[in-house]
């Protein structure tokens, strides 16, 4: 249950300025008990008892499970981290009306775009390019995007995952795993070069080129760890494969997402001599995240996904509207087929407590994701590889929890869901977001925002006030105000910040309320997280053209 909207006016509101301090020490007494679901908070605290019915928003309810960001002093220094994009909120707490300028700032500070370049005039690609962005409500953002042309094969990797219990794990994911789907995609005799060339200590043909932002960071320390796996990964591949095989892209991208999380595992069980980076393995383990991820070969897209993170279709119809096309499902307790499978993989005497309250073992609203080796290891292990640790877990009294009803492991696993769809001229574009985005607004919304942005045209739909009465005055009003909007609806530059603009600011009419949107912005850390999710947004531009002509090249 969120706070209303009335709430957020009076806890940013002058007269309120001094309860922020008894909200925020009333978190932190909150986040030491967060094990306890919140209606064991006893009644007699209305104030916390009131916070906490947000916190279900955190896709883990209890933190405990390590690592968590709010325990992060206690681990000593972590360079290793990029620094927090937060914003600074403490002068807004006396006037939370940012100006349009304010707002588009704190908008576009994490956009990013790019094109595909055309090659004698003539665009040879599929995809035209993509456009961007990410907006924090977690402090560090725990979401993490990659984007990536392979250059040993054909194709362009696109993925957002979405971390939880801290970033480490989708930090980890962003860096290795469109390695991993390249070496898999390689063929036999390219697998062979690549270690021919390691051995010889020649300097290695790049398999990917990757379109960062500069906020896109990647961990120098942790390479050489990741490369190493990365070959033991291709060595095995090379004893597996044959001279001429042709790598199968479903099972390409299957056998990537669970050979990572596999070796995720494995790097934390056996540890590093280096204690910086025996902490950061057993970090990425215990956190966890979601990854839904795109991969576009001519007509052909892919798309695997584990997790609640969403890949949906624009699809332009004959009068011009668009429709929405999902090509990934949830795996959460909203989809029944995954509820079935996971009672199924378990005795009937965990029949009631494998999913409880909508979570696995009451705990983990994601029920696919990489890391988060507390819902996979037995508790042998767990305790084996705690009690090996850098003394840093033996000071937080966290690591010892285990997950109530914990009998049958693993309860949790990454291995995808893969879709594939061969691209017409009429599928426009595709936007890949994390469940923040689609929280928010429903795909339709979503795919309508993005396709008027994109072409054009405003399709102006039924002006609806929900269940508000509303004098011909009022509506008068809003008829000027949608007038005015659409002479200026498309002054974004890049289509996610645009869609973005749409997901915080919409209002109870559908449309951007410049007021809501400046409140949402300028929440203090404390309470960001419990109004949003993380939003991470990546749209790829689809070139019909070519679409067309490469589906008949494929019919000839």
């Amino acid at each position: 249950m969120q706070l209303k909207e009335k709430d957020l006016h009076l806890l940013l509101s002058d007269r309120c300025t001094s309860s922020i301090g008894v909200v925020t020490s009333a978190l932190q007494s909150v986040c030491v008990r967060a094990r306890l679901p919140a209606c064991r908070v006893p009644s007699a605290m209305p104030v916390t008892s009131q916070l906490l019915r947000a916190l279900p928003r955190s896709k883990v309810l209890a933190s405990s499970l390590l690592p968590c960001q709010q325990h992060q002093s206690q681990f000593g220094p972590v360079a290793h981290l990029p620094p927090s994009r937060s914003y600074q909120t403490s002068s807004v707490l006396h006037s939370y009306i940012l100006t349009p300028p304010q707002v588009n700032s704190i908008l576009k500070a994490n956009e990013y775009s790019f094109k595909v370049p055309e090659f004698d005039g003539k665009n040879v690609s599929s995809v035209m390019g993509f456009e961007s962005n990410q907006l924090p409500a977690n402090a560090p953002i725990e979401d993490r995007r990659s984007a990536a042309t392979c250059l040993q094969t054909r194709g362009m990797l696109l993925g957002v995952f979405d971390g939880h219990a801290g970033c480490a794990c989708a930090q980890a994911l962003s860096e290795r795993l469109f390695y991993y789907i390249a070496v898999s995609l390689l063929p036999h005799n390219t697998l062979c070069e690549l270690e021919a060339a390691v051995e010889a200590g020649r300097a290695l043909s790049p398999i990917l080129q990757w379109h960062k932002h500069p906020n896109d960071y990647f961990s120098r320390e942790a390479q050489r760890l990741y490369f190493n796996s990365l070959r033991t990964y291709w060595q095995e591949l090379i004893d597996l494969t044959s001279p001429g095989d042709v790598p199968d892209t479903r099972e390409a991208l299957l056998n990537a997402f669970k050979r990572l999380d596999n070796d995720i595992s494995l790097e934390a069980q056996v540890g590093d001599p280096n204690a910086f980076l025996h902490y950061w393995v057993l970090r990425v383990a215990f956190s966890g995240a979601t990854a839904c991820v795109a991969h576009i070969d001519g007509p052909d897209l892919f798309i695997a996904n584990a997790g609640d993170a969403r890949a949906v279709l624009g699809v332009q119809e004959e009068d011009g509207s668009f429709s929405a096309h999902t090509f990934s499902n949830d795996h959460n307790a909203q989809n029944e087929s995954e509820v079935a499978r996971i009672r199924s993989e378990h005795p009937p005497s965990e029949r009631k407590t494998v999913i409880r309250q909508e979570r696995l073992l009451g705990l983990l609203m994601p029920f696919r994701a990489f890391g988060d080796v507390k819902f996979k290891w037995s508790i042998e292990l767990q305790k084996r590889v705690l009690e090996s640790g850098p003394d840093q877990l033996h000071e937080n009294e966290h690591t010892k929890f285990i997950p109530p009803n914990y009998h049958t492991p693993p309860y949790l696993t990454a291995e995808p869901e893969i879709t594939y769809h061969k691209l017409r001229p009429q599928d426009r574009f595709l936007v890949i977001g994390s469940d923040g985005l689609w929280e928010t607004l429903h795909r339709q919304e979503v795919i309508r925002i993005v396709g008027e942005y994109l072409t054009g045209v405003h399709q102006h739909q039924p002006l609806k006030v929900g269940g508000y009465r509303v004098t011909l005055g009022q509506m008068q009003g809003l008829l000027e105000e949608r007038k005015a909007r659409a002479s200026s609806a498309f002054e974004d530059q890049n289509a996610a910040t645009h869609l973005m603009r749409h997901a915080v600011g919409n209002n109870e009419f559908g449309t951007v309320d410049h007021e809501r949107l400046s409140k949402m912005l300028s929440l203090p850390e404390e309470l960001a997280r419990m109004y949003r999710d993380d939003i991470t947004i990546i749209i790829t531009q689809f070139n019909p053209h070519v679409i067309g002509a490469q589906r008949q090249e494929g019919q000839s």
